[in-house]
């Protein structure tokens, strides 16, 4: 922990403000559990008395809470809350709004990704794109959906944005329950699952080289096709209903011709 107080900041401050610091630039995430108390004052420096005060701090202003075992826990938002989320998810418009928006942030995102992403980063992107791979390989679409998540995040943290960081990790509830549903989805179009990987590979492959221009391209292009898609498998999936209406009468009808 950095030695260097502010004056007239306690001990106890001091290390709250180091941990608060951990939390906000994603080193400690939401829901990541803290060493217990003895290992985490020898990692800080601190007497054990200090850190407790210190996370009385954090406690007091709602960034850890306490668990049962007797260790902390980071509590800030890993997702919008459970009633939003689903008053947001029982209107199908808000999925047009949350695609757009979705690619405003990509493209930002991927493109402050190829220009800051150190080697650290890359290691992150590339063990997240090599997961892609391995589990379309293998044809299990729930590991290739949740390395999907986790590279589209890799590209959040690689962008050193904190505002895009948290803003996306507020949101990963939707991101991962998104990827899996539209998959489900877009995995009907034999084409698709080919077409994703190449464009994840797309996105990887700028921000690995450094290109803002491509990799912006890229993650938008992206989120455009998985919109447009979605769009036009939800049309065809209408028109299927209404004939399936005609068919049976709109399941009011007796079967029976008037006579009239």
């Amino acid at each position: 922990m950095d030695q260097d107080a502010i004056k007239g900041e306690s001990v106890a401050e001091s290390t709250a403000r180091h941990l608060k610091d951990l939390i906000l630039e994603g080193a400690l995430n939401p829901g990541d559990f803290l060493l217990p108390e003895r290992d985490l004052a020898l990692q800080l420096s601190v007497s054990r008395p200090t850190l407790r005060q210190g996370i009385k701090i954090l406690e007091e202003e709602g960034l850890l809470v306490s668990t049962p075992n007797g260790r902390s826990v980071a509590a800030l938002g890993r997702e919008i809350t459970d009633p939003l989320i689903a008053l947001i998810a029982s209107h199908a418009d808000v999925v047009d709004d949350y695609l757009e928006f979705r690619a405003t942030t990509e493209r930002m995102a991927a493109r402050l990704a190829a220009e800051r992403a150190n080697a650290v980063d890359r290691e992150r992107l590339t063990e997240c794109m090599d997961r892609i791979d391995r589990a379309h390989d293998d044809g299990v679409q729930r590991d290739e959906a949740d390395a999907d998540v986790d590279l589209h995040i890799a590209v959040y943290e690689a962008s050193h944005n904190l505002v895009v960081l948290h803003t996306m990790r507020a949101l990963s509830g939707m991101l991962r329950q998104g990827v899996i549903e539209n998959r489900e989805k877009l995995f009907k179009r034999p084409e698709t699952r080919d077409r994703l990987r190449a464009q994840h590979r797309a996105i990887y492959e700028s921000v690995i080289a450094g290109n803002v221009d491509e990799a912006g391209k890229a993650a938008e292009l992206h989120i455009h096709y998985t919109h447009q898609a979605l769009k036009e498998i939800k049309e065809s999936e209408a028109r299927l209903q209404v004939s399936l209406r005609r068919l049976n009468g709109g399941s009011v009808s007796s079967g029976r011709k008037s006579k009239i």
